[in-house]
């Protein structure tokens, strides 16, 4: 177990894993590099972990959440930074339109504890930003910036002063915060460009300490990882030079850390994927495919190489308790959340009978939490034990298509009424965006035209944590048909396949990282081979209801496909060992 790195992930619970973990860091000279006062440290503008109080806005806070959590579980010092907005928006259904409420959140109530304050420069104004903090076992913490005009997460246009203010209070002020409970990064994990301002406040502290300019551009470089969540640089906003000099420049102690600033600006302007590929020599992208396919280019103009770690989840935050139990018992899983050496073949203990009983089990949740949630007219619902379910569940953006399945309503019903089968859509449409905002309208109303349809097409408002975990268990087969080559990865549909769920997926993201003919792929030269290969998987999944052998042929399959892939603790073991390489 001490070569092949697993030291890093065995849970402390007695005197003699305590010694077993310390001695094997001190033998591959870790020591230094990581340790309660040396963490690694995971820099993100969202964080999506409702328990804890934060409601982000999709899969970047969900996945950053799911990190600590993985660390906390395999006793990886680790720290996230983010900011607690005061304010958090929920989407309500209000005369058939999609309206925002925004909400006050008080973080004493979910355990935070006011630790001091730390001032940053922004706009010719001291800013003062308390930091809050939030400790959890095995060396594991949340360290919070906030103010109360701090506003709402991505509040104002992106490349606007109010978004560059966030991202420097977060870079700036997050490290001046670490400094204040004596913490030093080990390594500093930065989740996406929002994040840039934590490793040019560190690069400013050791110039401004003393070190030789090159020589701190060279450690900070060597101690920075940017992972990438987006696939084309071009779509990043821009901010210009007069937007530094009152927000950024006011933060920095060294005249040569502003020069190297100056000199990465191009006709007045700068994207911060630029500089945040400048200071960070170690970069990831969130999949195999995503780590191949990201267009993205240093400011000599080469194109950036990044190393693939695919996301993965938490699987004892989304995986259904007794499915859990059976991973274990069946030595599918190990005891830290990783595939066992053996996986595939002990996944043969599944039978169909058990995916029945695991999916009946998991109706029960989703019913239970739908009493809470309201449909697009305004109603609960609830679903009978042997109705089929599909459902979309993800971030309401155009390159998903959510709109996909409805360009042909009337051979939707003829798919979905045989069977009796519901069809849920579940997701945020950004603030703002008001094109897909139209999009949700319009797919709806291609619903209330059909007299099946409309009791059968569900749109599940206000989109949450909690949501996505009863679809995710309680629902039978999910669909996930991005635009192939513009997902980065996505994890909504990781939560599925561990769950037991038939996987309905264009071969993109993540699910890229298996086969097409590990799931129930949609593919096709054209959008109508493709809209009709989607039509087809879905009277597949349906069929299943009628064959548990073909139920558990699917299944399986999924699994012995994907559980590496889905895993958090392999997430993590990944990112340490090409942090840590031995």
């Amino acid at each position: 177990m001490m070569e092949d790195g697993q030291y890093f992930y065995h849970p402390l619970e007695n005197i003699e894993d305590t010694e077993d973990f310390y001695s094997a860091i001190e033998r591959t000279h870790l020591t230094k590099s990581l340790s309660p006062e040396r963490p690694y440290t995971y820099w993100t503008i969202e964080l999506y972990d409702q328990k804890n109080g934060i409601r982000g806005g999709g899969g970047l806070g969900v996945l950053a959440a799911d990190t600590r959590r993985v660390a906390e579980q395999m006793n990886v010092p680790f720290v996230l930074i983010t900011p607690f907005y005061p304010y958090e928006t929920h989407q309500i259904i209000k005369n058939g339109h999609i309206a925002d409420e925004h909400r006050l959140v008080d973080y004493r109530q979910f355990g935070f504890r006011f630790v001091d304050s730390v001032n940053i420069r922004c706009d010719g104004n001291l800013c003062r930003l308390d930091v809050l903090e939030k400790r959890f076992p095995n060396s594991t913490r949340i360290v919070a910036i906030t103010e109360p005009n701090f506003g709402e997460l991505y509040s104002g246009m992106s490349g606007s002063d109010h978004r560059l203010y966030q991202e420097v209070s977060l870079g700036f002020g997050g490290y001046s915060a670490l400094k204040l409970l004596g913490l030093k990064p080990a390594i500093m994990q930065l989740n996406e460009v929002a994040t840039f301002f934590a490793a040019l406040a560190r690069l400013d502290e050791l110039v401004s300490n003393g070190m030789d300019f090159y020589e701190a551009v060279v450690y900070t470089r060597k101690h920075t990882l940017y992972t990438n969540h987006t696939l084309v640089q071009a779509a990043e906003a821009e901010f210009s030079h007069e937007q530094f000099e009152r927000f950024v420049y006011p933060n920095l102690r060294s005249p040569a850390v502003k020069k190297w600033m100056q000199d990465k600006f191009i006709n007045g302007r700068i994207k911060l994927s630029s500089v945040t590929i400048e200071i960070a020599e170690l970069r990831s992208g969130v999949s195999k495919l995503h780590a191949r396919v990201a267009n993205y280019r240093d400011l000599a103009g080469n194109k950036v190489k990044f190393r693939a770690v695919t996301n993965g989840i938490d699987m004892e935050t989304w995986v259904m308790p007794e499915i859990m139990n059976f991973y274990r018992k069946a030595g599918i899983l190990d005891k830290f959340g990783l595939p066992t050496d053996d996986y595939q073949d002990n996944i043969d203990k599944l039978t169909a009978d058990r995916i029945i009983d695991f999916k009946l089990a998991g109706r029960k949740i989703l019913n239970d939490t739908l009493q809470n949630y309201s449909d697009q007219y305004g109603k609960t619902i609830s679903f009978g034990y042997d109705e089929f379910i599909f459902d979309f569940k993800r971030r309401f953006v155009d390159y998903k298509r959510p709109e996909l399945p409805f360009r042909d309503p009337a051979r939707l019903r003829r798919i979905l009424e045989p069977y009796g089968a519901h069809y849920v859509i579940a997701g945020r449409v950004h603030t703002g965006d008001e094109n897909m905002s139209l999009k949700l309208r319009a797919l709806l109303a291609i619903a209330e035209k059909d007299d099946y349809l409309r009791s059968h097409v569900h749109y599940l408002a206000d989109y949450d944590e909690r949501l996505a975990y009863a679809l995710s268990v309680g629902c039978n087969a999910s669909i996930n048909v991005p635009i192939v080559g513009l997902e980065a990865c996505g994890t909504s549909w990781m939560k599925d396949v561990a769950n037991l769920g038939l996987l309905i997926s264009t071969h993109d993201g993540g699910v890229a990282d298996g086969r097409m003919s590990d799931y129930l792929s949609v593919c096709g030269a054209t959008d109508g081979e493709e809209l009709d290969s989607l039509y087809t998987r879905m009277v597949e999944a349906l069929a299943t209801t009628q064959s548990k052998f073909d139920l558990e042929y699917i299944i399986k399959q999924q699994l012995r496909a994907f559980l590496p892939v889905v895993s958090g603790a392999r997430m993590l073991k990944d990112y340490l060992n090409y942090l840590f390489p031995e």
